[in-house]
């Protein structure tokens, strides 16, 4: 197994325990689950788009075949390629510019929030992994920001990382991650994996994060929900 792929099935084993979904299902290439969310009811996951676009013209047909709106995740070292690939398919591309980042979260950096805000982490599961929730609150009660990672074995996947519109550029988000990267270390895990939309990448790299590849979402013509 390819060390891209194993981290595709690693980042999406997580992903689900952060979200409460089920078990993906295998569908050759790739990785099937009903995930419900706001802006779809299916998602594909490619595992073989950089040495396989055999297997993403498959999967593409398969989302074609969907009745509901579902979206192909498609982590590749070769952009350029799987988005002819999709394209030649039939799919849109609704995002081309996220990013599969990984970082050893033992040596993560660490930022405290400053007075007014408190700090709170707490911890749920899902079919028995553990998910840690990071909040920060101000002192009105208010949520500044908050975040949340699912726990496997030893890797953690980040999710949900937000900061309130009103509550920005206060080291906020930082705050959370350090949180978060602590807490799972005390359960046993080790390295931390995410896909860093666009407006998280720079805060990711500055925490020490580092990119291993795109990450490009498509979908059917009219069959998608605003993303």
């Amino acid at each position: 197994m390819s060390d891209l792929r194993n981290l595709i099935i690693r980042w999406q084993r997580g992903w689900g325990v952060a979200r409460a979904l089920p078990a993906a299902e295998d569908v050759g290439g790739g990785l099937r689950v009903r995930c419900m969310q706001p802006s779809r009811d299916v998602e594909y996951v490619a595992l073989d788009a950089g040495a396989d676009l055999a297997s993403l013209t498959r999967l593409a047909e398969l989302v074609a075949g969907e009745e509901t709106a579902t979206w192909l995740t498609v982590p590749t070292t070769d952009p350029t390629e799987a988005v002819s690939a999709l394209e030649a398919a039939g799919l849109i591309l609704l995002k081309r510019s996220e990013l599969l980042m990984t970082a050893d979260l033992r040596g993560h950096k660490q930022n405290m929030p400053a007075a007014p805000y408190r700090l709170l982490t707490q911890f749920d599961s899902h079919q028995g992994d553990p998910v840690v929730t990071a909040t920060v609150r101000h002192e009105s009660g208010e949520v500044g920001a908050r975040g949340m990672m699912g726990l496997t074995g030893t890797d953690a996947i980040v999710d949900r990382i937000e900061t309130m519109p009103a509550h920005r550029r206060k080291g906020l988000a930082s705050a959370i991650m350090g949180a978060l990267a602590r807490s799972a270390i005390e359960e046993g895990a080790e390295h931390g994996i995410l896909i860093a939309s666009e407006d998280g990448q720079r805060l990711y790299t500055t925490l020490g994060w580092q990119p291993v590849a795109q990450v490009l979402i498509a979908t059917t013509p009219g069959n998608a929900y605003p993303s």
